[in-house]
């Protein structure tokens, strides 16, 4: 068992010394790949805490020891050259193998501590976050919790440039330079106005559904693209009335139904604060029931192991036991 350990360690004290004797260091390498996520040399010298000359002459310095030019300073914002984008890509490697020697001493000694990143969607935030927040400042003082809202697109993107740790969103992404650790399957249920044709009925399928008088997420949230996929339409279809409300608040569709009649669809966590009268204008699909796989993400070569470990472990405890089977489902594709 020492011995898979004691060749990865001397692998990455080997690229350091790589480094060193081809006149690259790791903090140069951590420059560049600042200033290719921020794409502005003030903001990225601040990250590295830093003056703007000194960020720029040690990536002057740098590019004049590999004879070539890693950005072009001409235009704005700054960007990353053709050999640049391979030479930053390889960096990023570098750096997360580097950073493993560390991790692997603190994993050792068992704690659980350190800053964890992280970006959730907003069609999850509300319902999961303020439990797990709770568990982490009773359970890990040592941790600090990091989190943002962003869309799918926003999460994946800040993985890939090391701005985020991991993000809790809707998969399957279908990214190879992504990695994915299921967690649960929440259903999509109707929630249907006093008026509605579907208040007789106990379960309901996507042929019930008044495309008419559906509303939905923005553009840009994958729930919305989800229930378009349930509901067997493309993005191109003519738009009704209703699509035109724009808004990024799954409490928001509620209060429009019960406001304006219609019909919305929505995740199951956001049924937890309904009142009775509500729940009883919740509508359930027939099996096999439209759900949603909810995933940590991570990049593909991730740190904090032993951080989103806990993170996912804390997660499981909190979610019904019937989410986590994939049982009489089928999973709706976000794209």
């Amino acid at each position: 068992m020492r011995r898979p350990f004691l060749f990865r360690f001397f692998f990455k004290i080997q690229i350091i010394f790589i480094l060193r004797f081809n006149s690259m260091t790791l903090v140069q390498l951590e420059y560049i790949v600042a200033l290719d996520t921020y794409r502005n040399f003030v903001l990225a010298a601040e990250k590295c805490f830093i003056t703007q000359p000194t960020l720029s002459m040690q990536i002057q310095k740098l590019e004049d020891s590999l004879g070539v030019k890693l950005f072009d300073r001409s235009k704005q914002p700054v960007v990353p050259t053709e050999m640049g984008i391979e030479i930053i890509n390889q960096a990023r490697i570098v750096l997360k193998e580097s950073d493993k020697i560390t991790e692997l001493i603190s994993d050792k000694s068992g704690e659980i501590e350190g800053e964890l990143k992280i970006g959730v969607i907003p069609t999850i935030a509300p319902y999961l976050l303020p439990q797990i927040i709770t568990a982490f400042m009773n359970k890990y003082s040592g941790v600090q919790l990091m989190v943002w809202e962003y869309t799918t697109e926003q999460i994946i993107q800040e993985l890939k440039t090391g701005l985020l740790d991991c993000g809790i969103m809707a998969t399957p992404l279908e990214d190879k330079s992504l990695n994915e650790i299921p967690l649960f399957y929440e259903n999509f249920v109707a929630y249907i106005s006093k008026s509605s044709s579907l208040v007789k009925k106990k379960s309901i399928t996507a042929n019930d559904i008044d495309l008419e008088e559906l509303w939905l997420l923005n553009e840009g949230h994958c729930m919305r693209n989800q229930i378009l996929n349930i509901c067997q339409m493309k993005k191109t279809s003519q738009k009704a009335k209703h699509f035109e409300y724009n808004t990024d608040s799954v409490e928001t569709l509620k209060r429009m139904v019960d406001l304006n009649n219609g019909i919305t669809i929505l995740p199951e966590l956001s049924l937890t604060e309904f009142t009775v009268k509500q729940l009883d204008r919740v509508r359930y699909f027939k099996s096999p029931e439209p759900t949603r796989e909810i995933s940590i993400v991570t990049h593909r070569n991730y740190l904090k192991r032993q951080l989103i470990a806990t993170l996912q472990k804390e997660i499981l405890e909190i979610i019904p036991k019937r989410m986590k089977s994939q049982k009489k489902k089928e999973v709706i594709e976000i794209f």
